[in-house]
């Protein structure tokens, strides 16, 4: 492995990093013995921190399940230097960041970022949660409502039903037994049953635990790395040290009796999956060699002669996954999840005996040199060339595992596997055998068929024992597939040139444009990576013109990305990432990754579309997977519900699910052959190509696809017609109105309900923008304190932006097991009147500070090339084409003067302004849906009840386009 090395200060190991990697790093260990990971750069917009603590839910005392969970929420609170609550939260919101924390089962991670002239004080707030956190007794009883609501939020997700099913079925003396996120009977109704003092255990774990020496911190910084060191010192060296171990939880949580084992389980969504999982070797005990990772890579391969490419052509799976799904130093588990077609539901003993077949295959051939290779030259090319992340992202992912690796590989950690030596790969092989297997199989099939209910989510199961010789069977009796080892990837990169850029464009440039595209090109001068990013956009009259058109497009697309997937592929693996999707007026093809081998992957792409031709077996495949996906719908959280409904009212042209799914039903494979010839036969493409692709390229790309798809004798697309061209439009609200509308959440079963209250304010003009921004920016900490933790609404509480199509808005919502829609709705305006007190007494000070946090914001430049494109194809797609306007904003916020921000508030944002144009979703759960009528009633003259929201967008008018056919003419 080649790698960049960075001397620490303390003339031990080395620590590796990328060659492309230029920010400077040094390890210190403070006199508390608190392990410091210092990054400087001085190219950063932004500092971040994060704190790693070596103890989490596995160290719960029995019978207060959660209490490391909830000792996060309490530490995050406020300290005795920084009695407010929230401090930290509030301070970095204002000042341009954000902070949060999460518990895992042997760690907890705290971590904040915010703008780099604020860091210092910000860190100062950080380091005091860990010296004298003051978990206060009057914010206990709130953030255990917090905990609880968090958890009501999860009790219908299927991933956490299925995961605490397989803790369960595990040895009731190892703490992977337990439930581990905690709720209000954990954390109050049984401690106070048995007298015992929450608060006092709170105290007391974090006494026992929390010590400086198993803590472990990356600070990320402007400053160099002398000056960082100085402050660190300062800030944590109070930190107390009780020289306490890392906890240990020696031992598989699986004995014999909880192997050999199927497992039925009834989800709560549409669908059928299997997980396959065995208990093995941890990879992190071999992680210079990785095993699972050559492991996964043969198990999980997509190309033609792979175990997915033979359930796929027997029409059984949809989707298949292979990997390592625990990082511990003490177990692990490899698991290969397998998405299944109704087909496949009834065919699992073949799948089973498909997969072990395979295993048999993979064991035979033996560990390969050139399959390690060149999974060896992937992870390299991609850990070299990768790009950067934001800062506090970047700083979570090395604390959280700097107590696993060695010093010298922190950067590199698992992702390079250099090492080849057969005998690990072979170790985990032997484990993945009939004796030690688990089978999860989920499937709405299986409703009134179980027995057994697990307590913490009731989620319905049944178990069944097996033994080695059932499996023998399967496999014996499976079908006679041919299955393969993949080949040699012809799209592993090998040439990282750097363009040598002569135009230095700061803005995306229009480069070329006929009557059949228009090609927007920026090369990279900002990177320097060897990679691209195009966007190609088909604008089809057709594709959103009716919930038909809209159901048969989307049938297209998965089609399309269906018939491309085996040789796709192995261009997906080798760092170079495709993908198909539905767009506001047609469908979209992205391409992102190293730009070596993306024209041949183009290439095929387009020619795929070309001669796109329906396969009546596919076709039922893929409307069986869309009809499930539409059905799961009604199983979306109900803030999730909320936020569809609003896009519903706003957006010309979009289509209830309801209605899709009905249009679905009736749709037959020569239904979309008849469609596609018409959906192509006029399009116009836009066409954005940014990164390490030099001019001459870009235009060759585009004029490839027109020659094949325009330019042909016969061509599949002919240009639009200049009364075709489509615009998005949105729908605009009558003034000085506010309209309701209320809906029973689609899931009976679900206990939440939501409000979205969406205030519609401009259409897209920099010096409203950055008013609306300030607000926003303003008011976001304070919504978020009264809403979520004084008033205890909800876990899911927030203040956002909203932008549609250009539309700008101001969007509150709240999703609740304690309160109804209607109530929350009131709180809402209540807060209104709480922010306008707020605004009104802000200090000139007060009010200079957050424009000149903001202008940090928007001054933020991109991480990567990413992150860059997608802010100029927003642009294009919209229709606006304002490159430059966050320099414009800036601009404007220079000049803005507080008496213009609070005109602004008064007209268009406070309860009774004159301007103002306000909508309120309210979604009902079970527990609130007999308020319903009751706020129906409430909603009187010149309040509007909504009852049909298709019809009441198509009688408003609609805002202008940003993008109208004007833009687009030659």
């Amino acid at each position: 492995m080649m790698a960049t090395p960075t001397a620490t200060a303390d003339g031990g190991d080395e620590i590796l990093k990328a060659r492309t990697d230029t920010r400077e790093y040094r390890r210190i260990v403070l006199k508390n013995s608190l392990e410091v990971l210092l990054i400087s750069d001085p190219d950063t917009d932004k500092c971040a921190a994060s704190m790693n603590v070596s103890v989490g839910s596995f160290s719960d005392p029995e019978g207060l399940e959660g209490l490391a969970h909830f000792l996060e929420h309490m530490l995050f609170y406020s300290s005795e230097k920084f009695p407010e609550e929230n401090g930290l939260f509030k301070y970095v919101i204002e000042h341009g960041g954000s902070s949060n924390a999460y518990t895992t089962t042997e760690d907890t991670n705290y971590h904040f970022d915010i703008n780099t002239d604020c860091f210092d004080e910000a860190l100062d707030r950080f380091a005091q949660f860990f010296i004298k956190p003051l978990m206060s007794a009057d914010a206990t009883m709130r953030e255990i409502k917090a905990v609880d609501s968090e958890h009501q939020k999860n009790l219908l997700s299927d991933s956490r039903r299925l995961r605490q099913v397989q803790r369960l079925l595990s040895r009731t003396d190892h703490p992977y037994h337990k439930f581990a996120s905690g709720n209000l009977d954990t954390l109050h109704v049984q401690p106070e049953a048995k007298g015992v003092d929450i608060r006092s255990e709170l105290i007391k774990f974090y006494d026992e635990h929390y010590s400086a020496n198993i803590m472990r911190l990356v600070v990320y910084a402007k400053e160099n790395l002398d000056k960082t060191q100085g402050l660190v010192e300062e800030l944590f060296q109070e930190i107390r040290n009780t020289d306490k171990g890392i906890p240990r939880f020696p031992g598989q949580p699986c004995t014999l009796d909880h192997l050999q084992i199927l497992v039925k389980i009834v989800p709560i969504r549409q669908g059928h999956e299997l997980i396959v999982s065995w208990p093995v070797t941890p990879s992190i005990l071999h992680y210079e060699e990785g095993p699972c990772k050559y492991i996964g890579r043969l198990i999980g391969h997509e190309g033609e002669g792979s175990l997915f490419h033979a359930l796929k052509i027997l029409g059984w799976a949809t989707r298949l996954h292979a990997g390592e799904a625990w990082l511990s130093i003490e177990y692990s588990f490899f698991n290969v999840s397998i998405t299944l077609t109704d087909s496949g539901h009834e065919h699992m003993q073949d799948i089973v005996g498909l997969l072990f077949r395979h295993i048999n295959l993979i064991q035979q051939s033996g560990v390969s040199q050139w399959i390690f290779d060149e999974l060896s030259a992937i992870c390299e090319a991609e850990f070299h060339y990768q790009a950067k992340i934001h800062p506090m992202s970047y700083a979570i992912r090395i604390s959280s595992n700097m107590t696993i690796y060695p010093t010298k590989h922190w950067l590199v950690k698992s992702s390079l596997p250099w090492k080849f030596n057969p005998a690990s790969v072979e170790k985990v092989l032997d484990e993945l055998s009939p004796n030690n297997v688990r089978i999860f199989w989920k499937s709405n099939k299986f409703e009134g068929e179980t027995d057994k209910v697990e307590p913490w989510y009731n989620t319905p199961y049944s178990l069944e024992k097996m033994t080695k010789f059932t499996i023998q069977e399967w496999v014996q009796s499976a079908p006679d597939v041919n299955l393969q080892l993949p080949t040699p990837n012809i799209y592993i990169p090998t040439d990282f040139s750097l363009k040598d850029v002569k135009d230095k464009d700061i803005f995306p440039v229009l480069l070329r444009k006929t009557s059949f595209s228009r090609l927007w090109y920026k090369p990279d001068t900002k990177f320097f990576r060897p990679k691209a990013y195009v966007k190609m956009d088909f604008n089809c009259p057709l594709a959103v013109s009716s919930p038909d058109a809209a159901v048969l497009s989307n049938i297209f697309v998965s089609l399309l990305e269906d018939y491309l997937n085996e040789y796709a592929y192995y261009a997906h693996v080798a760092g170079l990432r495709y993908g198909l999707s539905l767009s506001k007026n047609g469908f979209e093809l992205s391409l992102v990754g190293f730009n070596h081998k993306m024209s041949i992957l183009l290439e095929a792409i387009i020619r795929k579309i070309a001669k796109f031709q329906v396969k009546p077996d596919r076709f039922s495949v893929i409307k069986e997977t869309v009809t499930k996906a539409y059905k799961n719908y009604k199983f979306r959280q109900p803030y999730e519900q909320a936020m569809s409904y609003c896009s519903m009212v706003l957006q010309d042209n979009s289509w209830p699910w309801t209605e899709k799914l009905d249009a679905l039903s009736c749709l037959e494979a020569e239904d979309l052959a008849n469609f596609v010839p018409m959906l192509l036969s006029r399009t116009f493409v836009e066409c954005y190509i940014a990164g390490n692709v030099e001019k001459s390229e870009a235009e060759s790309m585009v004029k490839h696809m027109e020659d094949v798809l325009f330019n042909d004798p016969k061509p599949i697309c002919r240009p639009l017609l200049p009364s075709q061209f489509l615009t998005s439009r949105v729908a605009e609200l009558g003034t000085g109105m506010k309209y309701f509308y209320h809906q029973e959440g689609s899931n009976p079963s679900d206990e939440n309900s939501a409000l979205v209250h969406y205030i519609q304010i401009h259409q897209d003009e920099f010096s409203m923008n950055i008013k609306l921004q300030l607000f926003k920016l303003v008011s976001k900490q304070a919504t978020f304190h009264q809403l979520r933790t004084v008033e205890q609404l909800g876990y899911i509480t927030s203040l956002s932006q909203r932008n549609d199509s250009g539309v700008y808005g101001l969007q509150f919502y709240v999703q609740s097991s304690v309160k109804g829609p209607g109530h929350i709705d009131s709180r809402v305006e209540s807060l209104l009147k709480d922010l306008e007190s707020k605004l009104y007494m802000m200090s000139d000070e007060e009010f200079k500070s957050n424009v000149t946090a903001l202008i940090d914001m928007k001054l933020e430049k991109a991480k990567n090339l990413n992150e860059e494109s997608r802010f100029y194809w927003g642009e294009i797609q919209k229709g606006t084409l304002k490159f430059n306007r966050k320099d414009a904003e800036v601009a404007a916020l220079r000049e803005l003067k507080k008496e213009e921000l609070i005109d602004f508030f008064d007209g268009y944002i406070k309860v009774d302004a004159p301007k103002k144009k306000s909508w309120s979703i309210c979604v009902y759960g079970n527990q609130h849906v007999n308020e319903m009528a009751s706020d129906k009633d409430k909603v009187v003259s010149p309040s509007i009840k909504v009852e049909d929201i298709v019809g009441f967008r198509n009688s408003q008018p609609l805002y202008g386009s940003l993008s109208g056919c004007g833009q687009l003419k030659l």
